[in-house]
C-alpha cells in the first residue's frame, strides 16, 4: 500500500496552506475554521513549503513571544519538514513519522504539494486493511 491510497481513502486532497507573514490570530481561526491540526506554510512564491504549523508548535513556542496574536506564523513554525510522495509506502511513511516524531507530512509529486497526511490518517488507513483482513480470514474459516 502507498501514500497514494491513503489520500484516495481520506476521500480529500485538499491541503489548506498559510503564509508566514500572516498572524498566529489568523493561524488559529484557520486551525479551528478548518478543523485540522496543522497548516502548510508557503513561501512568499506561494509554491515552496517554507513549513508546518501545527497545534504542538502552538503549544511549545508560543509562550514568551510578545503580544502572541499578533507575532507571525514565522515565529512558530516548524521548519524542518519531511515529505513523502505517492508512491512511497505506508510503512516507510509511519516509519518516518514515528522517528521523527512527527504527526503531519506533505505529500509531494512532481515537485507540486499534493497532499497533507497526518498519523491518524495513516492509523485510519491501517485500521481498515487489518480488519479487512480479518474479515477475509474470518470469511474463509467459516464459510
Amino acid at each position: 500500500m502507498t501514500v497514494r491510497d491513503i489520500l484516495r481513502a481520506k476521500g480529500s486532497n485538499e491541503v489548506y496552506t498559510i503564509s508566514p507573514d500572516a498572524t498566529i490570530a489568523t493561524l488559529l481561526d484557520n486551525l479551528n475554521n478548518l478543523n485540522v491540526g496543522a497548516i502548510v506554510v508557503l513561501d512568499d512564491d506561494g509554491q515552496s513549503i517554507a513549513g508546518i504549523a501545527s497545534e504542538r508548535d502552538l503549544v511549545r513556542k508560543l509562550q514568551g513571544v510578545p503580544n502572541p496574536l499578533h507575532a507571525q506564523v514565522r515565529q512558530i513554525m516548524s521548519t524542518d519538514i519531511y515529505v513523502c510522495a505517492l508512491d512511497d509506502s505506508t510503512g516507510s511513511l509511519m516509519e518516518t513519522m514515528t522517528e521523527r516524531r512527527v504527526r503531519h507530512i506533505p505529500v509531494i509529486d512532481d515537485g507540486k504539494l499534493v497532499g497533507l497526511v497526518s498519523i491518524g490518517d495513516a492509523v485510519k488507513f491501517r485500521m481498515g486493511q487489518l480488519e479487512f483482513e480479518r474479515d477475509q480470514l474470518t470469511n474463509y474459516v467459516t464459510g
